[in-house]
């Protein structure tokens, strides 16, 4: 009689076993499902960390395309970098073929930039980087890949008030002294 007790235990026994075996390997997929994410999220936010900081060793890297300006050659900078005809010589992101350079989230972008948040380019640290000049403000690199217009002053790095602005398809900085007027075609970098 025992024998025959033993029998159907051992299977109620293997039974209850393949159920809990069963039971935790749900649950594991189910927490290694909802783990995914979270590493893909840890992944991405590596990733642009390593970005970031590979761009601040480029930028801190001495170069021959890289020079840093003194506050006195800033006007021979922004002189070789004045349109002679501004109308053949400007191009908007659209003709550059879209803007695919950083983008500043939209929060960080209100509250620093924008034609409410003006500034003087003369208070900012300068640099020229690969022919063009560079400035920064607010934490970001801005590059400007177009000259400016004849029509602003000699010194209006030093005397009008400027901002950054997205507009349409592109960042740009425009000029306070010129509403209404196509501003200079910026790339963002940190």
């Amino acid at each position: 009689m025992e024998v025959r007790l033993m029998k159907p235990v051992r299977f109620i026994g293997t039974g209850v076993l393949l159920l809990l075996l069963g039971a935790a390997v749900t649950t594991y997929a189910q927490q290694d499902h909802q783990a995914k994410p979270e590493k893909q999220q840890k992944q991405e936010k590596r990733k642009q960390q390593q970005r970031a900081k590979q761009q601040r060793k480029q930028d801190n890297r001495p170069s021959q395309q890289r020079q840093r300006v003194q506050r006195g050659q800033e006007r021979e900078v922004w002189q070789q970098h004045r349109a002679r005809n501004w109308q053949s010589e400007h191009r908007d992101w659209q003709q550059r073929g879209g803007y695919h350079g950083y983008r500043i989230s939209n929060a960080y972008y209100n509250n620093y930039y924008g034609p409410e948040h003006s500034f003087l380019l003369y208070n900012m640290p300068f640099m020229e980087v690969g022919g063009f000049p560079r400035f920064q403000s607010n934490g970001y690199w801005f590059t400007c890949l177009d000259p400016y217009p004849q029509y602003w002053g000699n010194d209006w790095y030093q005397t009008d008030d400027v901002y950054v602005a997205y507009s349409n398809d592109g960042y740009y900085l425009y000029n306070r002294r010129y509403p209404g007027r196509s501003g200079i075609a910026i790339s963002i970098s940190f």
